[in-house]
């Protein structure tokens, strides 16, 4: 398993320079209409995926946007989809008026902000996770 983790980080070297985007086409899953009748959301990390991480700033600031992350999160939210900051900062109320200053200074509306999963959670875009094959645990890796 330490080999499958360290090809993945290999893997994702210089992902934040990358454009990313969602088939809305392809996806089914991601219609607006469906989306916004039965709840589903779509969780965003903060530091080090939405936003670039420093161990080295302090708790109370948080880093520069990652312009292919912030393109794609307004993306999200143009084309109907319901998006959360999914932070682990959510469980100091201190974090919330600070969060949301950084949302609206980068472009962004006020998004729900937790660290809180769901059932209606659809997808977790995060720096620190390995997506899991379902129900049979096996690590999933893209090329």
């Amino acid at each position: 398993m330490i080999n499958s983790i360290t090809k993945y980080l290999k893997k994702t070297k210089g992902e934040n320079l990358k454009k990313h985007s969602i088939n809305f086409e392809e996806n089914k899953s991601l219609d607006p209409k469906n989306i916004s009748q039965i709840g589903l959301w779509t969780g965003v990390d903060l530091d080090g995926t939405l936003a670039c991480y420093d161990r080295m700033l302090p708790y109370n600031k948080i880093g520069e946007p990652v312009p292919s992350m912030l393109a794609l999160v307004k993306d999200l939210i143009n084309n109907g989809i319901r998006v959360k900051i999914f932070t682990a900062r959510a469980q100091d109320p201190e974090q919330r008026p600070i969060i949301l200053k950084w949302l609206i200074d980068n472009g962004l509306p006020e998004l729900e902000i937790t660290n809180i999963k769901d059932y209606n959670m659809q997808w977790l875009l995060d720096d620190r996770c390995i997506q899991v094959e379902r129900n049979t645990g096996r690590l999933i890796f893209k090329d």
